[in-house]
C-alpha cells in the first residue's frame, strides 16, 4: 500500500509537493546553533547534558575527576535512589528473590521495604492485575493493531473514560492510576500481541488470565506462552531485564517527556500516553531491535566468524555499505556512559547463563567478539571524546530472542518495565512543581511585510 492510496492521485501528489516545501521551509542554518549556542538535543558538544531539573529517583555516574578537576572517564554506574543497581541485583540473586516489585517499590518510595511491606504492595499490585470487564473484546480486540505501542498508548487513553477520578492529580490518586497502569501494562502488552498475531496472521488466539501468585516477570511468560511454562532462569533473566531498564536518570527521553507534561497539571493517563508516545521512537526505544537485524545481517553474509572476517564487516557497517548503510554499528556507544555500561556489563553475564540452558552459546561468542571488535575500530577510526562500549541494547535483544519474545513486544516490554520510572517522575514532578516546563527557542526568521494575495 502506497503512503497515499486513501488520497486521488492528485491529492497525494500535492501533499508530497507541499510536504517538500514545509521541509524546506524549515530548515535552519546548522551554524547558526553554534552561533546562538543552543545545545542541540539538550547536550554540550561534550556529551553533558543541558541541567534542567533535579531528582532524587536515579543517578547516571560516567567519569570521575583527578585531582586537577579534569573528567575522568571510568566504568560506568547507575544508582536507584542512591543504592548502585549491581547492590541490588546481586541482592536478589543472592536471596533468590525476584526483585522488579522491590525496585518498584524503592523508585517510588524512595527506600527498600521490608518483609510486610512488600508482601502488603505486591498485595496491592496483583488486586490491579485485570482490566476493565470486556476491556480486551471491545477495545484491544475492536482494532488490533500490528504496532504494540500503538495498542498500549490507545488503552491508556480509554482507561481514563473507566476512572471516575481520572483528572484529580493529588498524589495519593495518582499513586493508585500508576500502581494500576503498572500492573495492567503486561496484560495490554501480551494481549495486544495476542490479538494482533489472531487477527494479521492467522494465529490461534489463547488468553490466560494473570496467576496473582506469580511475579510480574513469571506472569508476562505465563501469558504469552501457549502453555504457560517457562524455566526459573528465564524468568530470573526477564525479571532482572525489567529491573534494568526500570529508570535511566530524569534526563532519558520519555522520562523527561513525563516531567514536561506533568508540569502542565495534566492527568495521568495523557501523561503516560505522551510518554509511551516518547518510548516508541526508534531512537529511543527500537535500538535492541536494529542489534539484532544488525547480527541477522551479519550471520548471512559473513560464513566464517574468525576476527578477520567479522572485523571486515563492522568496517563495512563504518563505511556505510552494509546492513542499513547508516554507518553505526548498533548497541554499541551511548550518550553518557564512557568506559562500560552497567547495565550491559550485568545482562551480558545472564546472557552467556541463558544462551548455556538454550544450546546457544556459539551465537553468544560472536556477540562477544562483535562488542569487542567493534568497541577498539570505531575508537580507531573515529574521534570518541569518551570510550565505547556496548550498550544495554547491544545484548537485551537476543536475551528477548532466547526468551522467546517476539520483536513487536521488545518495545512494549520496555514500557512495561519504565512505567515505573514514569510514575516516580510523575509524582515528583507534581510535588515539587511550580512552573510549567517552557524552554526558550531563539527566532531566526528574517521580518518580512504582507503582500496583498493579488501581488503575491
Amino acid at each position: 500500500m502506497s503512503e497515499f492510496e486513501f488520497f486521488s492521485s492528485e491529492v497525494s501528489d500535492k501533499i508530497v509537493e507541499l510536504g517538500k516545501k514545509a521541509r524546506q521551509s524549515t530548515i535552519i542554518d546548522s551554524s547558526w546553533y553554534t552561533k546562538y549556542d543552543v545545545k542541540r538535543g539538550l547536550r554540550d558538544l561534550d556529551g553533558k547534558g543541558v541541567l534542567a531539573g533535579l531528582t532524587e529517583i536515579s543517578e547516571i555516574q560516567a567519569f570521575s575527576k583527578d585531582e586537577q578537576g579534569n573528567k575522568v572517564p571510568m566504568d560506568g554506574e547507575l544508582y536507584y535512589r542512591g543504592i548502585g543497581i549491581q547492590d541490588l541485583i546481586g541482592g536478589f540473586i543472592k536471596e533468590d528473590r525476584f526483585g522488579f516489585e522491590e525496585v518498584t517499590y524503592l523508585l517510588l518510595f524512595g527506600e527498600l521495604p521490608n518483609k510486610s511491606q512488600l508482601k502488603s504492595f505486591k498485595r496491592i499490585l496483583s488486586g490491579f492485575r485485570t482490566l476493565p470487564t470486556s476491556f480486551v473484546r471491545d477495545i484491544i480486540m475492536k482494532a488490533p493493531s500490528a504496532d504494540l505501542m500503538n495498542v498500549l498508548a490507545r488503552s491508556v487513553l480509554i482507561l481514563y473514560s473507566y476512572d471516575d477520578h481520572a483528572d484529580d492529580t493529588g498524589i495519593a490518586n495518582v499513586l493508585r492510576q500508576c500502581l494500576q497502569l503498572i500492573a495492567q501494562f503486561p496484560l495490554i502488552s501480551v494481549y495486544g500481541h495476542q490479538v494482533a498475531r489472531h487477527y494479521h496472521h492467522g494465529d490461534s488466539l489463547i488468553i490466560h488470565q494473570p496467576d496473582k501468585k506469580l511475579s510480574i516477570a513469571e506472569n508476562i511468560l505465563h501469558l504469552l506462552r501457549e502453555d504457560s511454562k517457562f524455566t526459573k532462569l528465564e524468568a530470573r533473566v526477564l525479571d532482572m531485564c525489567l529491573i534494568l531498564h526500570a529508570e535511566h536518570g530524569g534526563g532519558n527521553n520519555s522520562s523527561f517527556t513525563m516531567h514536561v507534561v506533568s508540569s502542565t497539571g495534566t492527568d495521568t493517563y495523557s501523561a503516560v500516553a505522551a510518554s509511551l508516545g516518547a518510548l516508541k521512537g526508534p531512537r529511543h526505544g527500537g535500538a535492541n531491535i536494529k542489534a539484532i537485524r544488525m547480527m541477522d545481517d551479519l550471520k548471512a553474509n559473513v560464513k566464517n566468524y574468525s576476527d578477520k572476517y567479522v572485523e571486515h564487516y563492522i568496517a563495512k557497517l563504518l563505511d556505510k555499505k552494509a546492513f542499513d548503510k547508516a554507518g553505526l554499528v548498533y548497541g554499541m556507544g551511548h550518550a553518557v556512559y564512557s568506559l562500560s555500561d552497567p547495565r550491559a556489563v550485568i545482562l551480558k553475564k545472564y546472557a552467556r547463563l541463558l544462551a548455556e540452558e538454550k544450546g546457544m552459546q556459539e551465537e553468544f561468542d560472536l556477540y562477544d567478539r562483535v562488542e569487542r571488535i567493534a568497541s577498539e575500530l570505531i575508537s580507531e577510526r573515529r574521534k570518541i571524546y569518551k570510550g565505547v562500549s556496548a550498550n544495554v541494547d547491544f545484548y537485551s535483544g537476543f536475551v528477548y530472542r532466547m526468551l522467546g519474545l517476539p520483536e513487536e513486544l521488545f518495545a512494549p516490554i520496555f514500557a512495561v518495565s519504565r512505567i515505573t520510572g514514569w510514575s516516580a517522575h510523575r509524582i515528583e514532578e507534581l510535588s515539587n512543581n511550580g512552573k510549567i516546563i517552557r524552554p526558550g527557542y531563539e527566532s531566526v526568521c528574517a521580518r518580512k511585510s504582507y503582500v496583498p494575495i493579488d501581488e503575491r
